[in-house]
Formats: structure tokens, sequence, C-alpha cells
């Protein structure tokens, strides 16, 4: 079995475990469960990073010292990984004794063979970003200087210390880059790494003698090791690099690194040249990711708009939150988190889409067969299968073939786009198949076993490569199922179905209803804001008075009368023809704050899978009316020609459901 070593970055511990770290954890753990579906002996690594000089100045302000500051937040890391079932398989934290013993082991080598000297560092220290800075950004006074990473005002240092021979790797970290291009994930932060080498490596400071609270360098108690120094060699020493044994020998190098973009100096520049001065593999591969925005902006604990998980896992499980992340920013775009945006993922494509499937199969098998199949190998069987039937089979293998090499790129989010879209043909399959018709005929009772095993075996095979993103929902399916089938490829076995009835697998969740059950303050203030850009979204101000129309311009309105008419993207969740009208069709739609019905004239050009899972254009606040017997809240927009015969726009799918036009 081939091993796969994953990390994430250790988490500084000055500050409360937030969105941002639990999307890089997150992504480890999808990671470390694919691998382990596709045959990999997994180890997977994460943990906190406990020294520096604002640890040491955060202690002292609480009067405590920086052990008992770190001990106390270690838990809430801990903790918030529990409760998004993150299966790490160890947790290193700096302030371990076999980690420090690590530490000082590759100083004393890398020191050994030349390339740590002692000297005298005179510049600029950033102490949030616990980085030596070079570049700068002036303010508007001329003696601050501005850190161009955090925006901080740097200080001023005057120190000895001693050096690293950056400057002396330099040509061979750029033969490294050549001679490995997929070192860093996506292409264009391994040029970003290569531009910046290429420009000139200046030796390292990698001791500091004004801090205390970090490892002292062997030989010199006056000093203590730089942060990022010893935050890196956390890698090597989680997996027993003091000894160099077996398992250090097995795992390392590691298989992959995954970080933010802002520490890719760290990793991909000075941890290799570290590595390569104490004689060590570097690893093979890192994969950089965004930042994630909250509501356009990039979260900081500076400007209050951190996102503590906490807060939706109050309304949403685990699985619900690592889908909406992993779904919705490609690996190195920043990713935009609103609460809105976040529920109506959640609710069109886990609670419509993907639970509504599972549930609506279930609940036939259960009601037409009483979850009594005969095995089709036995008296003849009691299923048949069609040319339908047939192509949902081809096309599951088809889609696990892309759906696996998306994964093994890491672009799980088109990986979960091609999978939703197979799900959204099972929904269209059991629209086709009419198997509630099916049912009232008992000459067509082989035939409606044949639909009702075939959607059985899609969803089961579907789950599989859904598992690693929603794990414990994976679980949940195969127990309504009563399946133990956790391994790839098409389900041919398990013709007994007991359906085992429970909890809906993602209930739909309200925009209010999820403000409502917060307390008031922070979360009651978020709500206001979010309604007010919804406001400006729908009706905004025009800064200048409109000209008046001239004459003979009858029949055109003022742009008040084109502000009355709030038109929003929705989702077509489902569609059928009307009970009582063959040039009508109902549909069902999300419109990112409710789910609505509205009546269409349009069944005489489209079928109701034409619709079904488009992303349509709607009048929104259209006052409701009767159409034979069904209230339509709404209206389609859509044009004709000559003839009346309707066009639909089918809005991309990457365009947010609940988007306004204007």
């Amino acid at each position: 079995m081939k091993k796969f070593y994953v990390t994430t970055p250790i988490y500084y511990i000055n500050d409360i475990p937030h969105i941002g770290h639990a999307y890089t954890t997150i992504m480890a753990d999808v990671i470390k469960r694919y691998k382990k579906l596709t045959g990999h002996e997994v180890f997977f690594l994460t943990g906190t990073d406990e020294h520096g000089q604002k640890i040491e100045e955060s202690a002292l302000k609480q009067g405590i010292t920086p052990k008992e500051l770190a001990d106390k937040v270690v838990v809430r890391f801990k903790e918030l990984w529990k409760t998004l079932n993150i299966d790490y398989d160890k947790f290193i934290r700096t302030t371990d004794a076999y980690h420090v013993e690590g530490v000082k082991k590759i100083f004393q080598k890398v020191m050994a063979k030349g390339d740590i000297y002692a000297g005298e560092y005179e510049g600029h220290y950033c102490v949030s970003c616990e980085s030596f800075v070079t570049e700068m950004a002036e303010d508007s006074g001329e003696k601050n200087k501005i850190c161009p990473d955090c925006g901080k005002i740097t200080r001023t240092v005057t120190e000895k210390c001693y050096f690293f021979r950056l400057s002396a790797y330099q040509d061979k970290l750029l033969k490294f880059y050549a001679e490995n291009p997929g070192f860093i994930i996506p292409r264009s932060r391994m040029n970003e790494v290569v531009s910046f080498v290429k420009m000139g490596l200046r030796d390292l400071s990698v001791t500091r003698s004004t801090v205390k609270w970090g490892v002292s360098v062997p030989g010199d108690e006056t000093q203590t090791v730089y942060v990022w120094f010893d935050a890196l060699t956390n890698y090597i020493t989680a997996v027993d690099y003091n000894t160099e044994d077996a398992t250090f020998k097995k795992l390392w190098p590691a298989d992959l690194h995954i970080m933010a973009k802002d520490i890719l100096k760290f990793h991909a520049v000075y941890w290799p040249a570290f590595l390569m001065a104490a004689d060590l593999p570097v690893p093979k591969q890192e994969l950089i990711h965004g930042w994630w925005l909250k509501d356009e902006k990039k979260m900081s604990k500076s400007t209050g708009n951190v996102l503590d998980p906490h807060i939706l896992l109050k309304h949403f499980n685990s699985d619900a939150i690592k889908y909406f992340m992993m779904r919705e920013a490609p690996i190195g775009a920043d990713g935009n988190f609103s609460h809105q945006g976040f529920i109506t993922r959640v609710n069109t494509d886990l609670s419509n889409d993907w639970g509504n499937l599972v549930s609506r199969t279930g609940g036939m098998v259960e009601k037409y067969f009483k979850n009594e199949f005969k095995n089709d190998a036995t008296d003849g069987g009691d299923a048949l299968y069609g040319e339908k039937e047939t192509a949902v089979k081809t096309a599951y293998f088809q889609l696990e073939k892309e759906a696996l090499e998306l994964f093994d790129g890491y672009q799980f989010n088109r990986g979960l786009e091609r999978i939703f879209e197979y799900i959204n043909d099972l929904n269209k399959y059991i629209v086709e198949s009419e198997p509630w018709t099916l049912a009232k005929s008992p000459e067509k009772r082989a035939v409606l076993a044949g639909v009702l095993k075939t959607l059985v075996r899609a969803i089961l095979s579907v789950n599989v490569l859904l598992s690693p993103v929603i794990p414990e929902t994976a679980e949940k399916i195969r127990g309504i199922f009563n399946s133990n089938d956790a391994g790839l490829g098409w389900k041919e076995t398990g013709e007994r179905f007991g359906i085992n009835k429970g909890e809906p697998l993602f209930p739909r969740v309200d925009i209010d209803e999820f403000f409502a059950d917060e307390p008031a303050g922070k979360n009651k203030k978020e709500k206001k804001v979010t309604e007010q850009a919804q406001e400006k979204q729908v009706e905004p101000k025009m800064e200048t008075p409109q000209p008046q129309s001239p004459e003979g311009t009858d029949g055109l309105i003022g742009f008040e009368d084109f502000q009355k008419v709030k038109m929003v993207v929705a989702m077509v969740v489902d569609a059928e023809k009307h009970p009582n009208a063959d040039k009508l069709l109902k549909l069902t739609v999300d419109t990112g704050t409710d789910t609505r019905t509205l009546v269409a004239g349009v069944a005489k050009f489209y079928a109701p899978e034409d619709l079904k899972g488009k992303k349509i254009i709607i009048v929104k606040n259209l006052k409701p009316a009767k159409l034979r017997g069904i209230l339509s809240e709404g209206m389609i927009l859509a044009a004709s020609d000559a003839d009346g015969r309707p066009y639909i726009p089918i809005i991309p799918e990457e365009t947010p459901v609940g988007a306004i036009l204007k």
C-alpha cells in the first residue's frame, strides 16, 4: 500500500480558530479520506505554533505565562476539529519536548555544515507576521514602516543573531523548481516563487536575542530560534526525525503541504533551503489556496469580520460546512463567504437535490415493495432493465472516471459540480420513469423494480464519491439502504433493501430563522448589514437626477418604474406537468430566500426535465395569481418569436441563486 503524508500549517495560537483555519484543515481531511478511498495509507498531521514574540507579549498582558496561554488556546483548536469530524493522525505542539529536541538537532546540523553563522541584524521586524521585512510600504509618517503583508507598523530591530546562508541556495532552489514544475499548485504560485527567488536572496536571520519564549539555540542560551525555523521543522519532528527510524524513512518526504497563499514564501523558499542544508529530501508538493473573504472583504481580527465556525455548527452539521467550502472555491482562488450564499448552496444542492433524491427513492422502495426485492438471478428475477437503466449505469462509470481525475488534481469544486450534474440527471430519471404511474399497473411491477433498483445502486455508488467530503452523511445513507459497501464502483449487490427511516439528511434552513436563533449583538448586526446590502442591490440609489423624457417618447418608462420590478436568478428544483392544463408546467423554484411555485405556459415547447436543475430569471414581486387551480407566485422571464414560441434564458451555473438583475 502506497503511503501519503499530508499536512496543514501549524496554527498560531494568538487567535481563536476561524473559518480560514477550518478551510485548510477541512481540505486536508477531505484529501486524506479520498486518498484512503483510493488505496493509500495516509498520515495526516496538524497542530499549533506556540512560540514567538506575539505569544510572549500577549501572555504578559494577561498576567500568565506563555505556556499557560498556549494550553488555554490549543483546546479550542482540538475541540473544533472534533466537532468538524476532522480525522487527523497526529496533533503536534511546538512546545512538545520531542519537537524542541528536533529543532535543536537540525539547527546544529546546519550550523556544523557552515550554513549558519553569527552576525548582527539591523532592520525591520513585523511582530504580527513574525517575520523580518525587507520590502515595505511607507505610511503618511516618514518614520513608520508598514509590513506589506498585514499592513501593520514594523519595529526597528538591532540585535546580535545568527544568520542562515539563504543566498547560497538561490541557484539550487531554481534548479529544483525547474526539475519539479509541479512542486507548487496552482502554477501561478510557482511562477510567483520562481520570480521572487530570481530577484535575489539575502541571508536570513534565524535567531532572536530579544525574544525569550522559544527554543534556545544549542550552545548559546542568549538566543532563541527564529519562530519560522522552529515552526517549519514540525513537519519532520512529528514523524520521528530525532531518531530517523523506520517511521521517518517511511513517511518523509511529505507528499503534500497545504497552506494559504500568505505563507507561501516560508514554505516554498525557506523550508526547502533549510532541508537542503540539512541534507534532507524536500517535500513532494505544496498546495496553495486563497483566502476566505467575508462578504467580499478579507477576514481579519482587526476588522472584526472573522467568522467563527461554531455559529454555523449550531444550525448545520459538519458535512454541510465541508461541502460548501470544497464546492465554492477553486484551489488558488479566494472564496467568498456570505450567510445567504452558504444557506442557498446547502439548501439547493444538499437538501433539494441529494437529500430529496435519497428520501424519495427510499420512500418508494418502502411503499411499493415493502423493502422486499427478489434477487434478479432467482425465479427469473423480478426486475426488468431497459435502455434508460443501462444509460444510468453507463453514465456513472463515466462520472467516476472524471470525478477521480479531478480529485487527483485537487480540483474538488469541479469534481463536486460534475457529481451533482449526475445527481440532477437521476432526479430527471425519476420524472421520466414515473414510478408512481408504474406502481398503478401490476403488469409493470418488474419495470418498476428495475427503476428503483437502478436508483438505489446509483445512489450508493455516488455516495462513495461524495464520502470524502460528506463522510457522516455517506455513512447515514449506507445505513438507510443497509449497505456495507464503501468502495468505489457500481453497486451490483444488495438486492434486498431494508429502508431504515431517519431524520432528513439536510433540513432546509431559512436565513431569517438562522438569525432569529442567534443572540442579540454581533449576529443581529450582521443580519442588519446583510439586509441593507440586499436592499441596496434591489433598489440602487441614483446619484444624478434622471433627464426628462422628450416629447414623442410615449411608452418609455422612467428608472423609478424599472426599479419596481424585482428580477432574480432562481434554481428550478422541481418541474412537472400541470395536472389540469396541457399547456402549463408547474415549477418549484429556489429564489435564494424562499422556495415557491410558479406556473408557466411553456409545456408545448419545454419538457419538465428541460428545466429541472437549471437557473432561470423570474420576476419575484409579481402579485400571486391562480392558474387552473394552482397559485403561481411569480413569473418566468422569457423571450418569444413572431409565432409566440417562448425562449427561456438559462443562466450560467456559477451564477449564485438569488442574484439580482439590475
